[in-house]
């Protein structure tokens, strides 16, 4: 992923030194547990973990880079790398395994680590747009529909919704990650037949894996799949958040505005603009997420035990759809924090059609004396019609439509007028999605 859409912290756990470095883990790890079994010597283990580099430099990932020109083999131009360094001993290393053991289990070490990342990520977005939902809790604003004026809500509500969502995201996520945090040491095809599963269990259990209970010649990309499609959908679930923030930021709307800091510029040509960049780069990089977990998905169809045809993608959109993903949302949670929130102009906007959004309720009170929804539709919309076709006051014209005053007194038609009755529940919702009010 390209520095700009980057954080350092999740960028170094998909440098070519860091990869390294767990394949050696992984390496050293399976020698360790044919010590114990006494298919290793110990002395000859102790020389390997004494002369193994204790980190991969980049000077060291640069050799390797070099030694694999000629063998054109990753795998084999780091054991050759390592045998340069250690010497004799090295020939302990890789004992029965395939280079799919290897790069199935750090792997798997890589998406553990960046899945932890990325949870830690959501919690903070959490907190944030907890925070503001509280703080908004009774603020009234419009409910849309189709994007036209629907019923009132609270910005509250909006924010708990999206709370609700992102929890949701985040159950998956974790479920996604312990999924993927699975190693292998089984050898070719996956039968142990030159390494016991003795030695799987001791790696994994040392790297903080779980053993995968059975593996062709690779972990199957289902596991994969599942935690980029849950990376997908958080990309997709942030989207709407942003696009939302994107509408009301419009100008004839201007409920709400993403932060725009001192000395920011909105435009090259017209200096009055406060143009929506957050939000809408945060639609760019979510189309990003999904196309990385589409074609995760077409991962999971290998020839037989195994082929390659995963390997090229999974060097591509491992690193960067974590690094979009942490990025993505450090970068909501900010706008969350610093949105600009108008209450005054939600209230305008509630105001801005005259009492139209009243009109369920009129019409229930209507059903509830005992007149046919049909009829009473009637009466309701044809008052409401005159709104958009005259310009008429929506209370005016019921109070002035003679066949309605015979069911409903002014008084209670006046009494339906009331912002109160739409937000009498919010206490509820907040339990439900808080635990509190």
């Amino acid at each position: 992923m390209i520095a700009r859409y980057s954080r350092p912290e999740m960028t170094a756990l998909w440098t070519s030194e860091a990869r390294y470095e767990r394949w050696l883990a992984v390496e050293l790890a399976a020698a360790e547990a044919m010590a114990k079994r006494g298919e290793v010597p110990q002395e000859d283990f102790d020389a390997l973990v004494a002369k193994a580099p204790k980190e991969i430099t980049a000077a060291d990932a640069a050799r390797i880079d070099e030694i694999e020109k000629t063998v054109k083999h990753d795998v084999i131009a780091f054991l050759t790398f390592i045998e340069e360094r250690v010497g004799p001993e090295a020939r302990w290393l890789h004992l029965g395994l395939t280079s799919s053991d290897v790069l199935d289990t750090a792997f798997a070490l890589q998406l553990k680590e960046a899945g932890e990342r990325i949870l830690a990520g959501v919690d903070k977005a959490l907190e944030a747009i907890k925070e503001r939902a509280f703080e908004h809790k009774l603020t009234p604003m419009m409910g849309r529909s189709h994007g036209i004026h629907a019923e009132p809500i609270t910005f509250g509500l909006k924010m708990a919704s999206w709370y609700a969502e992102l929890s949701r995201v985040r159950e998956r996520l974790e479920r996604a990650t312990k999924g993927v945090s699975f190693g292998m040491i089984s050898g070719a095809v996956g039968t142990f037949a030159h390494v016991h599963p003795d030695v799987e269990k001791h790696v994994c259990e040392k790297l903080g894996l779980q053993p995968d209970p059975v593996t062709t010649q690779v972990i199957s990309r289902d596991r994969h799949a599942e935690f980029f499609g849950a990376l997908g959908l958080l990309g997709a679930s942030l989207e709407r958040f942003s696009v939302e923030v994107r509408h009301l930021q419009r100008t004839e709307v201007r409920e709400a505005e993403e932060p725009f800091t001192a000395g920011q510029k909105g435009s090259s040509a017209m200096p009055h603009k406060r143009n929506p960049i957050l939000t809408e780069n945060m639609t760019g990089l979510a189309r990003l997420l999904r196309g990385d977990a589409a074609t995760s998905v077409e991962n999971v169809a290998l020839w037989h035990e195994r082929d390659i045809s995963h390997s090229s993608v999974e060097r591509v959109i491992g690193p960067d759809a974590t690094i979009l993903a942490d990025f993505m949302l450090f970068r909501f949670t900010r706008l969350v924090a610093e949105m600009r929130v108008y209450p005054e102009r939600m209230q305008e906007n509630l105001e801005f059609t005259g009492g139209l959004i009243y009109s369920q309720r009129l019409l229930l009170e209507l059903a509830r004396r005992g007149i046919a929804r049909q009829t009473a539709y009637v009466f309701v919309q044809r008052n409401a019609m005159k709104f958009y076709e005259e310009g008429a006051d929506f209370l005016e014209a019921l109070l002035a439509d003679e066949e309605l005053r015979k069911h409903l007194s002014e008084e209670e038609i006046r009494g339906v007028f009331d912002l109160g009755y739409h937000t009498q529940h919010v206490d509820e919702i907040f339990r439900r999605v808080f635990g509190a009010a």
